[in-house]
């Protein structure tokens, strides 16, 4: 593979910094100019490559996905049965690290802006389509290999991704009732439900 381009990698500076500003100030405070300061970069240059502050956030909720997934593709392509690789994705989730932190952070405020953005909202779909694609394919090969019960796997992808969901976001508001540590205990309880028929 050729080595990246000078382009190539100041976009990715950009779109790194961005998802930094957006994780520490939120995305209704984000500002062009604060991507410009964090990257060392004039705001023009920052216009050169996304022409709005819009263009731009967009652009790093997308980054921010592709780096997340980047991040489990090893995971997900292990030579592992169907339930390590699924134990390994959903700690990999678990908001423990700072970069999973950021990534969580940068998600919740795509959340919020997307329920006034129609493009933010088909952005949402594709992810969380691929999302749920990944873990049915898990599920249908743990299903195959008689570790997971029978039960339809976009369903259980569904059910298992909800969660994780729902669980990071008060992991993130530093819920006293539910750490990470809850978190992580709560996802180990479905895992064992979805293999009990298996292990019995």
């Amino acid at each position: 593979m050729g080595r990246p381009t000078v382009e190539a990698e100041r976009r990715d500076q950009i779109l790194a910094a961005a998802c930094d500003v957006i994780a520490e100030i939120g995305f209704k405070s984000f500002r062009v100019v604060d991507v410009a300061r964090r990257v060392g970069m004039s705001t023009g240059i920052i216009h050169y490559y996304f022409e709005t502050k819009r263009d731009l956030a967009q652009a790093a909720f997308e980054y921010n996905f592709d780096r997340s997934l980047a991040r489990r593709t090893p995971l997900l392509e292990e030579p592992q049965g169907a339930r390590e690789r699924l134990h390994a994705f959903i700690g990999s989730y678990l908001p423990a690290d700072d970069d999973t932190i950021k990534a969580w952070r940068v998600w919740a405020e795509l959340w919020v802006e997307a329920l006034h953005d129609p493009d933010l909202q088909e952005l949402n779909e594709r992810v969380y389509g691929e999302w749920r694609r990944f873990v049915a394919a898990i599920i249908r090969d743990g299903q195959d290999a008689g570790e997971f019960i029978e039960s339809d796997p976009v369903l259980e992808a569904n059910m298992l991704i909800a969660m994780i969901d729902g669980l990071a976001l008060q992991a993130l508001l530093n819920s006293r009732s539910l750490t990470v540590a809850r978190m992580r205990q709560a996802c180990d309880h479905h895992l064992r439900r979805l293999e009990a028929v298996a292990t019995s």
